[in-house]
């Protein structure tokens, strides 16, 4: 983690600033600690990597073998006392979410290539340059890394850190990656010049997470994709929403819709998930402008 992007964010729990306490850096911090100075709370930078839950404990029950591996990579005493005070006495998840995401970030690393990722790719260029970029769901970092060739700065969001592993590995001097969840991610008070959100409306109830968008952004843009493909079972989303319902509820947050992007698409995302399978959705893209009143 660069200890710049510090200014950035804020405690996911109280928005209070945070202190960081460094237990080893080379060019960036390698392993520490941010804590709130108003409310206290802690989040650990593990493998350079800022992990911010208001429950880190909760996180670590539903990741059995992530937690083990994060052990593993402590690099310093302070870390590793850390980590056992906060396995100690864990009741654990009878589902490990830890296999689940390794799988799936493998499976977007195998599929980088495709013909949507250089779609989003060419919408990002017809942007105008921005400052300050945050991608949600960010995953392992494909749209992350091209943004940042546009943009000053670029932080992206996932609760993934075997994807955000996976991310750093390309990591660009002026990206920051960060593991957390949407509801409450440390840039709810940031501003950002554009905002994107790929095929993300499952994980968060739709209407929520545009309204949360359209707080982050005073002026600049926001692009959106999803296959509207809500089944979740029991993690399904209360209120889903359709290519229709999407554009109207940007317009009520005062958003301009691009006249490309008007109208509904289909544009093919095909994953291959292994040489007998392979999942295929048809994508709809919606890029909106917000001017400063």
């Amino acid at each position: 983690m660069l200890e710049s992007s510090i200014e950035f964010i804020k405690c996911i729990k109280c928005n209070g600033e945070l202190d960081v306490e460094i237990y080893k850096n080379n060019t960036e911090i390698d392993e520490g600690v941010l804590k709130c100075k108003k409310c206290q709370l802690v989040f650990p930078i593990i493998d350079k990597i800022p992990i911010m839950f208001i429950d880190f404990q909760k996180y670590l029950s539903e990741h059995k073998m992530l937690s083990g591996k994060l052990y593993r990579l402590s690099l310093t005493k302070q870390m590793k006392d850390f980590l056992k005070n906060s396995l100690n006495n864990l009741n654990w998840n009878k589902i490990d979410k830890t296999s689940l995401e390794e799988r799936w970030s493998k499976i977007y690393e195998n599929n980088k290539n495709t013909k949507f990722y250089k779609l989003i790719k060419s919408h990002i260029e017809s942007i105008p340059k921005s400052k300050l970029i945050l991608e949600y769901g960010c995953s392992i970092g494909i749209i992350t890394t091209h943004s940042s060739k546009s943009s000053e700065t670029v932080f992206g969001i996932d609760k993934s850190f075997s994807a955000i592993q996976i991310a750093r590995k390309n990591k660009k001097k002026n990206v920051e990656y960060v593991v957390s969840d949407f509801k409450h991610n440390p840039f709810l008070n940031t501003r950002f010049d554009l905002i994107i959100a790929l095929n993300v409306l499952e994980l968060m109830e739709p209407d929520i997470l545009l309204k949360q968008i359209s707080k982050q952004i005073s002026s600049g843009h926001v692009i959106i994709s999803d296959p509207y493909d809500f089944e979740r079972g029991d993690n399904s989303v209360r209120n889903p929403m359709n290519e229709i319902a999407l554009r109207k509820k940007l317009k009520n947050l005062k958003f301009k819709i691009t006249s490309k992007t008007k109208t509904p698409s289909n544009i093919q995302w095909n994953l291959k998930l292994y040489d007998r399978a392979s999942l295929n959705y048809k994508v709809d893209v919606v890029i909106a402008k917000k001017e400063k009143v």
